[in-house]
């Protein structure tokens, strides 16, 4: 049995489309669900704005997203976000199951072969107390490189292919040198959930023997277990052996809002969340 509430909605926020990869993988892991995404890029991208800022526009986010869908958790699909607001949302509404993203420095450290690891994220990111208690846990694990890429997600939100491929360029040679020998990095953390969208183009620089690492994934199955522990799943057990062949993806509704453009918040979600065509 699944708790009366369990038909809400799950709200997922970022301060553009970047959010989008999240929710991607959240519906994959999670196609019955009903989710309503908002993309505050009429205030975005946060990445270069201050930490009350960003505090302020999470929570009024949240504010609407419980008071107009009566959403019955919230995944904040933004590392900058995540960082500076989740702790303030959490004392804000301790009753509402919230989910934050962070650069999977963890799974990063895991992976590796040469103890060189790259992170790409935002400079708020980067500087928050945060991602500095993240980094110093594992700072003993591995080497890692961090870059502050301005202006990479207002370029991707933009959709400017030249200014992407000249930021992605710069960033990356600003790691140092890439590739699967001793004192390469071999390891690169998407600190970012805008940048998956443009992993072609950053892979084209870094080299196919470089492996890439976001949060997406994690994010989604974390989702589930905290929904299935509260009985707030819409349906049980439903990614079953037996279950997927009869089970249509994507079967939960989708709505989409926000501060800014939607008719780009539209075109963005029509190219990064219907599934490619098979190879």
């Amino acid at each position: 049995m699944h708790s009366p509430s369990a038909d809400r909605p799950i709200g997922v926020f970022d301060s553009g489309v970047g959010g989008l990869s999240v929710l991607a993988a959240l519906r994959a892991e999670l196609p019955q669900e009903h989710f309503v995404y908002f993309s505050d890029a009429g205030h975005g991208p946060y990445g270069e704005r201050n930490e009350a800022f960003v505090i302020e526009r999470s929570r009024a986010i949240t504010h609407r997203l419980i008071d107009t869908h009566g959403i019955k958790a919230l995944v904040v699909a933004c590392n900058t976000a995540t960082a500076a607001a989740i702790a303030r949302l959490r004392e804000d509404w301790p009753q509402l199951p919230l989910i934050g993203v962070e650069p999977a420095l963890k799974p990063a450290a895991a992976a590796t072969h040469t103890g060189q690891i790259g992170v790409l994220a935002t400079r708020g990111t980067l500087a928050s107390a945060k991602f500095q208690a993240l980094y110093e846990r594992l700072a003993k694990r591995a080497t890692f490189h961090l870059v502050a890429c301005d202006g990479l997600a207002d370029a991707i939100e933009r959709g400017d292919a030249m200014q992407i491929d000249a930021l992605a360029a710069s960033y990356l040679r600003a790691l140092g040198p890439l590739g699967t020998d001793q004192g390469q990095i071999d390891t690169l953390v998407l600190g970012c959930t805008h940048y998956p969208f443009v992993i072609g183009t950053l892979r084209r620089h870094a080299g196919l023997n470089v492996r890439f690492i976001d949060t997406g994934a994690p994010v989604a199955l974390h989702t589930r277990h905290l929904l299935a522990a509260r009985a707030a799943l819409r349906a049980e057990d439903r990614k079953s052996a037996e279950q997927s062949a009869k089970i249509d993806a994507h079967q939960g509704l989708l709505a989409l809002e926000g501060s800014g453009a939607l008719d780009e918040l539209h075109a963005a979600a029509l190219r990064w969340l219907t599934p490619p065509a098979p190879l």
